[in-house]
């Protein structure tokens, strides 16, 4: 074929698929068979393969996902992303109302909206074609996704105008997918994702982008940030223009002449919410005009002339049937309530935490009991209580065993604490559980090495302490259920690549009684290898900000066992690395910010960063950022909705700020 001809054919096929990928994934109106449009993909390909020169940026081939990423670049957002404040019930959203009457005084209306649960995301466009993408970040800066954003058909990669803009929208995981990934991932033995949104934001902060672009992501568009000369003057005709570009936006919006008209519409989606076939957690409320919007402006976080109401959490009435006990890593015998399968929150629930033997006393739960059971955070299922005029006098008293169920030892309860326990080391719940505990995310991480996989190889005799698992063979794993050549390569690869990991994971993997992820962090950044943290006595570790007596009693203790100095030695054997890897913290003495050498609490929701990011800020600064409030917390920086520890500082007489301000000092 010549080259002008390849061109030419090329631009054709680009024009014909984009079009029909606007057509099945925006209008949801496909006008081809699918296997026409295969056909059409697989021919432009392969032009585009022995053509490389005409492949454009806007081409479709571009979703199916590029090179892996190294890292990804940190993007400034030309307008920042604010939070929004938010309402629970009538009354704030009332309150919301009284507040814009009296600010703007002239008529006016609202826009409601659905609040996707997703993944808060903002494109750029250049000339009409879409250049980069971003997170939402705090606020101001985000990661650049560009590569896992153009994998989402729904996202145009060339607007029908030839504007320079930036959109905002809301990337989310259908139900339909999330139930398909969910399933794939335990049929391979691993953790699968909590809910829609943990997948979506997981996948779009993939470094390989063919792993976004095989997740079928959507995206609803909700904003022009920044509007230009397009002539739109409220925010509705901003999201019909967006319509007429070729953007995906949720067509379930409506305008409100008052607040009992947003009620009404609120109040209708608190009951075909789970109809929906993607997760929603409340319904976004804004004045429409944008001139009326600049008007009222926006505090530091969030702007004023819009609310997010957020939907209670669905309470849901069955019958508690069993109560099933499990055995933890340190041999915590943990009470799970089992139901009568129930339909919460759009998923079926047939199991609930019950934490402990205690919380069950107190809340009266009977065998046999009609209880009322919601999603903690829309996520966790609980028992909220029970409902003893239902009772029938059939229910059974639960007692909690004398024995572990798991290896037959007595159980204990030790001094100061809520839960049973098995003292048995050689307990097989123990050990299984154990090693569940050291290949997760925040351990040594091993892709593909999850729960199901993991009782196979115990069960198999093929593992019995951490360290076998490096010894694991390809002979081994190949006869494994669901262990094809492929997956026992990448696992093989993963339990390779894990050896490469700093001291902190192989701490916390090792379970050390008291030693959490923080913890773990603490010590490999302090001692540096784990020879040093091996001599360390309990002096030299509470010397340590963070590190208390209980810690360091047991972290001696677990130094001091054989078996452990075996272990070690056996992982290092192996090619573990033991060695801490990452950056030196900033002492207090370096750093001249306000937080440096102070210990700072955290409660609350923050708006604007995650807690594990104003924690890092923080850190890097040079302060401490402690779990609880005593009398050395030099201060407490709270959210919304902060509870007990908040109290505390204020009965203390402790310094107390908000996030706004912790935020000024951060940016000094």
């Amino acid at each position: 074929m010549e080259r002008l001809d390849a061109e030419k054919q090329i631009r054709e096929l680009q024009t014909i698929i984009n079009q029909y990928n606007y057509e099945y994934h925006v209008l949801d109106k496909p006008s081809v068979p699918d296997a026409e449009y295969d056909r059409l993909m697989r021919e432009l390909i392969e032009l585009e393969e022995h053509y490389p020169e005409f492949r454009t940026p806007d081409s479709p081939t571009v979703r199916v996902g590029g090179a892996i990423l190294d890292m990804f670049e940190k993007v400034e957002h030309r307008t920042p992303m604010l939070s929004l404040g938010n309402a629970f019930n009538d009354v704030d959203l009332r309150d919301f109302d009284r507040k814009v009457r009296q600010a703007v005084g002239d008529p006016f209306t609202y826009v409601c909206e659905l609040k996707i649960d997703g993944l808060a995301v903002s494109l750029r466009y250049e000339d009409g074609l879409f250049v980069k993408g971003a997170t939402r970040g705090d606020g101001t800066i985000g990661e650049d996704i560009t590569a896992n954003l153009r994998t989402i058909k729904s996202i145009p990669l060339r607007i029908k105008e030839p504007f320079t803009m930036e959109v905002r929208g809301e990337a989310y995981m259908p139900k339909r997918s999330f139930e398909a990934l969910n399933k794939a991932k335990e049929e391979r033995g691993e953790e699968p994702f909590a809910n829609p949104r943990n997948a979506a934001a997981g996948s779009l902060r993939q470094l390989d982008p063919k792993i976004a672009a095989s997740r079928n992501l959507d995206i609803f568009l909700y904003a022009i940030a920044d509007l230009g000369e397009t002539g739109v003057e409220s925010h509705s005709e901003g999201l019909d223009l967006l319509d007429t570009l070729g953007f995906k936006t949720n067509k379930e919006r409506q305008r409100c002449a008052d607040i009992e008209e947003v009620i009404a519409y609120v109040e209708g989606w608190v009951e075909r919410r789970p109809n929906l076939p993607y997760d929603i957690d409340g319904i976004v409320v804004k004045v429409d005009s944008l001139e009326q919007q600049e008007r009222l402006g926006t505090t530091a976080k969030s702007p004023r002339w819009a609310i997010a109401y957020k939907f209670p959490a669905e309470e849901v009435v069955t019958i508690l049937k069993d109560i099933m006990l499990t055995v933890g890593r340190t041999g915590a015998i943990t009470p799970t309530a089992i139901l009568e399968p129930v339909r919460v929150a759009g998923t079926t629930v047939q199991r609930a935490t019950l934490h402990n033997e205690d919380l069950i006393r107190a809340k009266d739960i009977k065998l046999g009991d009609s209880v009322v059971v919601k999603k903690a955070g829309d996520i966790i299922p609980e028992i909220v209580n029970v409902l003893p005029e239902k009772r029938t006098g059939s229910e059974v008293e639960f007692t909690m065993p004398t024995h572990c169920p798991e290896c037959g030892s007595e159980l204990v309860r030790l001094e100061g604490e809520v839960a049973l326990r098995c003292i048995n080391p050689k307990c097989p719940a123990q050990i299984r559980e154990g090693l569940i505990h050291f290949v997760s995310r925040n351990a040594m991480n091993i892709e593909g090495l999850g729960e199901k996989v993991i009782s196979q190889l115990f069960a198999g005799d093929l593992v019995h302490d951490v360290a076998d698992i490096y010894k694991l063979t390809h002979e081994q794993l190949i006869g494994m259920e669901r262990m094809g050549e492929k997956s026992v390569s990448n696992l093989l690869k993963a339990i390779e690549g894990s050896k490469g990991n700093s001291l902190e994971k192989l701490l916390f993997g090792l379970g050390i009684r008291h030693v959490g992820a923080k913890a773990a962090k603490t010590l490999a950044q302090h001692f540096g290898s784990m020879d040093a943290l091996q001599r360390a006595d309990a002096e030299e570790l509470t010397s340590i900000n963070e590190v208390g007596g209980k810690m360091a009693e047991s972290i001696v203790a677990y130094f001091e066992m054989e078996e452990a100095a075996d272990l070690i030695n056996e992982l290092r054997s192996a090619g573990v690395n033991m060695e801490y890897k990452g950056p030196k913290p900033v002492t207090a003495a370096e750093s001249d910010s306000f937080f440096a050498g102070k210990t700072i609490v955290l409660t609350g929701k923050l708006e604007q960063l995650s807690r594990n990011e104003a924690k890092e800020k923080i850190e890097a600064l040079g302060g401490n950022v402690a779990g609880s409030v005593s009398k050395k917390t030099d201060l407490v920086i709270a959210g919304e909705d902060a509870g007990s520890k908040l109290a505390k500082a204020q009965d203390l007489g402790l310094e107390v700020w908000d996030e706004e301000r912790m935020l000024e000092e951060l940016n000094k």
